[in-house]
C-alpha cells in the first residue's frame, strides 16, 4: 500500500463511481479496479460495494477512508511546510499551451530572478487536459488551458468537479499564421476557401469534450494536415513551407520577426478561445506566481488589448 493507493480510493467515494474515477485520475479503468482490489486485499477488508447509487463505502470502508484523507491532508502539510521553509529559493511552475507571448512572459520572468539564491523553474508546454491533470495531481502549482469559448461551459464543469480554480485571464480569436513567402502573406484577410490545398499544421493531442468535435477552418476534404507537438518543429516548417499555414493564437511580433512568418486575420469562420488560469482550490499563490502573472499580463496586453 502506497499514497497513491490512499488517492485512487479517496476518488472513488468521490465520484461514487469507478469509471469516473478513472477519469478524474486520467488513467484507465480496469487499472484502478485493480489497484482498488489490490488495496482491499492488503487490508482485508471491502472498501466498497456497489449499490444503485453507485459505489459507496462500507462500514470499514468508511473508517479507512477517514484515516486515508486524514494521512493525504498530513503529506499536503508536511511538504508544504519543506517546500517553503527555505524562503531565498525560488521555486515556481507551469503547465500551459503552446503559445508565443506565454513563453516570453515566462523568459521575461525568469531574467528577472535573483541569482544569488536557487532557483527551480518548471515549465511545461502540453493540452488542456493534461494540464488539469497536472495540476490535480499536484505536479504543478498553475496551469494555463486553452480551451474554444463553445466549450467553456464543459470544462468550467469539469474544473469546479475537482475543486480547482479557474479564472479566465482573455477572450482571442484565432489567426493564420503563414509564411512571409505564402502567397497569401499578400493579403490583408484570409477566407477560409483561401487556404483549400494547403497543408496545415496542427497539435496532435489537442483534447475536446467527447461529445464535440473540433473542426479546421480548412475542408475536410483537402486532407493536408502535420500533426505536431511542440513549437519549434511548428515554426521551421512555417518557415520553410510557402504552402503551409496554422490556425492559433496571436503570435508576439518578436517571434514573427525571428521566424519570418506573417499573422493574418481569418474572415468567414469563427475560432473563438479562452486562456484560463488553474490551480487548486486550496492553493495559495505565491509572490513568484503573482511576478509571473505580471509578466503575463504585460505580454499579452500587446496582443489581446492593443
Amino acid at each position: 500500500m502506497n499514497t497513491q493507493h490512499l488517492r485512487y480510493a479517496v476518488e472513488v467515494e468521490k465520484a461514487a463511481s469507478i469509471t469516473q474515477a478513472a477519469e478524474n485520475l486520467y488513467m484507465s479503468q480496469p487499472n484502478l479496479s485493480k489497484a482498488i482490489k489490490e488495496l482491499e486485499a492488503h487490508l482485508g477488508i471491502s472498501i466498497f460495494r456497489r449499490t444503485p447509487k453507485g459505489m459507496v463505502p462500507t462500514a470499514k470502508g468508511q473508517v479507512f477512508l477517514s484515516y486515508a484523507k486524514s494521512i493525504l491532508k498530513q503529506i499536503e502539510e508536511m511538504e508544504s511546510l519543506y517546500r517553503t521553509a527555505d524562503t531565498a529559493r525560488q521555486v515556481f511552475s507551469l503547465s500551459a499551451p503552446r503559445t508565443g507571448y506565454i513563453s516570453l512572459a515566462f523568459r521575461s520572468f525568469a531574467e528577472k530572478l535573483d541569482r544569488r539564491h536557487e532557483i527551480e523553474l518548471n515549465y511545461k508546454e502540453t493540452n488542456a487536459t493534461k494540464t488539469i491533470s497536472n495540476v490535480i495531481r499536484g505536479e504543478f502549482n498553475l496551469g494555463i488551458i486553452r480551451c474554444s469559448q463553445a466549450h467553456e461551459k464543459y470544462f468550467f464543469g469539469t474544473l469546479d468537479d475537482k475543486e480547482v480554480s479557474h479564472e479566465k485571464l482573455w477572450d482571442f480569436e484565432y489567426v493564420v499564421l503563414m509564411s512571409e513567402k505564402n502567397p497569401l502573406a499578400l493579403k490583408s484577410e484570409i477566407r477560409t476557401e483561401d487556404l483549400e490545398g494547403m497543408i496545415e499544421l496542427m497539435h496532435g493531442d489537442t483534447t475536446v469534450p467527447p461529445s464535440a468535435v473540433l473542426t479546421s477552418a480548412k475542408p475536410e476534404k483537402s486532407g493536408k494536415r502535420i500533426y505536431l507537438y511542440e513549437r519549434g518543429s511548428q515554426f521551421d516548417l512555417l518557415s520553410a513551407f510557402s504552402d503551409a499555414y496554422m490556425l492559433t493564437a496571436p503570435e508576439p511580433e518578436e517571434l514573427l520577426i525571428k521566424h519570418k512568418l506573417v499573422q493574418r486575420k481569418l474572415t468567414g469562420a469563427k475560432h473563438k478561445y479562452s486562456d484560463i488560469l488553474i490551480h487548486l482550490a486550496e492553493y495559495n499563490p505565491t509572490e513568484l506566481d503573482k511576478a509571473f502573472l505580471k509578466e503575463l499580463e504585460k505580454a499579452s496586453r500587446v496582443l489581446f488589448n492593443p
